[in-house]
């Protein structure tokens, strides 16, 4: 007997109708006779329907009090999936992320994962109930309840699909799989069959809106073998694996990530430590930091340039100008208007002339690049957010990925 864990997204479990098509793909499983552990995500627009409702009341509300509003609606997610189940005539029990002990840290709204204690779902499935747990949440040592961030329901997934030792987890969502580039933006985009970790880690990372970055890395840490599906389609989806064969010409995906900007610190003293300061203060306001590039001194000053998440720009730019003298420099600048495009690969690192092609691509439609960063898997560069969507199909085309 094999243990499932399946994640169903918002879209997927958002009306009567559509938590009616999932209970039948969970009790499909059921009746194959495998253990069955669901995770779910809030319905639709939910979340954003109770960041109104705050915004209504406190436009400055706790993260502690966010984090207690923001787990209701994974729970009512999951209540009404164990009711549909349970009017199938399958045994079905709810759970929330206290009551399976999802132990966090205490980061309100973007907390971490520290254990997860598999006693209560593991009586659950020896009874032969099918369990169904609440998505995104977990609880503090002070019992306090917090949301793991963007994406916590992919990693909710994950962490009890290591914990059970299952032998594989499903995302379901309403795309059928890891595709080349978003479908959206390029038309014969062709979907995977499989990926490897690596390279879904940063697809992930860099864009590709299909899992998030966090839960490839659990994935990776624990071997949980992953499997990308449709919600609405019964076709094959991507498995994310470790996968050979990575000597060939490979690039895998294209993306791109539009919730970047670009800072600058200009006319920092030439002199050892300005670097550390600069990204220490920003460390201690948990703000993570992507593309750097310092330029060469000139009459003992330089400049460092970086980019932030466009959603952690104004604490960034809050904590740069307070410290301005300290950091020694002359004025703080910044840009939203940027997008990050990104090609990714496994096999890119032994394959020379990557780079120029992509460059080529962006050449011929006449595309300037503002910064580039490489990695043995990826090249990612940033250029103006209004050419993006020309600029992943001008690099999938290059690269024929269809």
């Amino acid at each position: 007997m094999s243990i499932i864990v399946k994640k169903f997204g918002g879209s997927s479990v958002a009306d009567t109708e559509k938590l009616l098509n999932v209970a039948h793909i969970i009790t499909g499983a059921y009746d194959q006779g495998n253990s069955v552990v669901v995770v779910v995500s809030a319905q639709g627009d939910t979340t954003d329907e109770l960041l109104q409702k705050a915004a209504e009341v406190n436009p400055n509300p706790s993260k502690r009090e966010m984090d207690v509003l923001l787990s209701t609606g994974e729970q009512v997610s999951m209540s009404l999936l164990a009711m549909t189940i349970e009017k199938l005539g399958y045994p079905a029990v709810s759970l929330t992320g206290w009551q399976i002990g999802m132990k966090t840290n205490s980061n309100h709204s973007n907390a971490r994962i520290k254990s997860v204690d598999i006693e209560r779902i593991k009586k659950e499935l020896d009874s032969n109930r099918i369990v169904i747990v609440a998505g995104f949440q977990g609880i503090d040592k002070y019992d306090d309840i917090t949301t793991l961030g963007r994406g916590g329901s992919d990693t909710t997934a994950v962490a009890i699909a290591a914990a059970l030792g299952a032998d594989v987890c499903e995302i379901y969502t309403d795309v059928d799989g890891v595709y080349t580039a978003d479908p959206r933006i390029v038309k014969n985009a062709r979907k995977l069959n499989d990926v490897s970790y690596d390279e879904m880690l940063e697809l992930a990372s860099l864009g590709a809106n299909v899992l998030h970055n966090r839960s490839v890395e659990l994935a990776l840490k624990y071997n949980v073998k992953l499997e990308v599906k449709s919600s609405f389609n019964k076709i094959p989806g991507t498995s994310v694996k470790e996968v050979g064969k990575v000597e060939r010409m490979l690039v895998r995906g294209v993306t791109k990530d539009d919730d970047v900007a670009r800072i600058s610190v200009v006319n920092i003293e030439d002199t050892p430590g300005k670097a550390f300061k600069i990204f220490s203060l920003l460390a201690k306001k948990n703000i993570n930091v992507d593309v750097i590039l310092q330029s060469i001194g000139r009459g003992n000053t330089k400049d460092i340039t970086f980019t932030v998440a466009e959603s952690n720009l104004e604490a960034a730019l809050e904590i740069l100008n307070d410290n301005l003298s300290y950091i020694g420099a002359k004025s703080i600048e910044y840009t939203k208007d940027i997008s990050k495009v990104s090609v990714v690969g496994a096999g890119m690192a032994s394959n020379p002339g990557v780079a120029a092609l992509m460059f080529e691509a962006l050449y011929n439609e006449g595309i300037n690049i503002h910064m580039i960063s490489t990695s043995e898997i990826k090249i990612s560069v940033l250029i103006d957010e209004d050419v993006s969507d020309t600029a992943v199909r001008a690099i999938h085309d290059k690269f024929n990925l269809a």
